[in-house]
């Protein structure tokens, strides 16, 4: 059997039913790759009452973790809800394939957590990822600027969930440089660190008046849309 289990925003957040799927594993591994954690291993494992063992993109994404469950119970956490990767949805269709029995257990993520800046879910459009640009090698993919573009033609607003090691400062840079590139006009934004945590916090303004912010990871940026009103007056108790 394998178990996909999402973890939610804290260490507390892992649910019942995830704690009772866990109960039933031989090993649990947590997915940890895709972002920075609010919290320590050793934090998560004194919740769950097991050993943890952190699982890489490569060993996630190889054939041998769904063979393994085929044999034994085997739990992957997720950070959030478990299917806001497509990582997580490709393990699903190869357990299916494999005739291997799965079950998902979903939990809170950033995408229901972001209604706290007071900005409307219904209004927000398609999700984008900011990559760390490397200098060296000359990385310097922008292309979210261009689904925050199309989330402007209709008003919408544009979540941009920031890659691991990727500091508040360089991903106000990189934003700055690519908003330049694509001849787009970047007034005030959104920062949000650790929401759904005790550390939570929610800043709004330029990109000048954030970028000496301390914030923690992880954090997610949002570029408004069009704002309502009641939107406008929330979002002035984070300036």
């Amino acid at each position: 059997m394998f178990y996909l289990i999402g973890l939610g925003l804290n260490e507390k957040n892992i649910s019942k039913q995830g704690l009772e799927a866990i109960e039933k594993c031989s090993k649990v591994y947590l997915e940890s790759y895709t972002v920075n954690f609010p919290y320590t291993i050793n934090a998560l494992e004194k919740i769950i009452g097991k050993k943890i063992s952190p699982a890489e993109r490569d060993f996630v994404e190889r054939p041998g973790l769904i063979a393994e469950a085929k044999k034994q119970n085997i739990a992957l956490l997720v950070y959030g809800s478990p299917l806001t990767a497509t990582t997580h949805i490709s393990l699903i269709h190869e357990a299916k394939e494999k005739k291997v029995k799965c079950e998902m257990i979903f939990n809170a993520s950033v995408i229901d957590a972001i209604g706290e800046t007071g900005l409307q879910l219904y209004k927000f459009g398609k999700i984008s990822s900011m990559p760390l640009w490397e200098k060296d090698k000359h990385y310097q993919p922008d292309s979210f600027m261009e689904i925050v573009k199309e989330n402007r033609f209709i008003n919408a607003h544009s979540l941009i969930l920031i890659d691991i090691g990727l500091e508040l400062r360089r991903a106000l840079f990189q934003l700055e440089i690519s908003a330049g590139k694509h001849d787009f006009r970047v007034e005030k934004i959104v920062v949000c660190s650790r929401l759904g945590t005790k550390d939570s916090r929610i800043f709004y303004g330029t990109i000048r008046e954030l970028k000496n912010k301390e914030i923690k990871s992880p954090y997610c940026l949002i570029i408004p849309g069009k704002l309502h009103f009641f939107e406008e007056e929330v979002l002035k108790e984070f300036e």
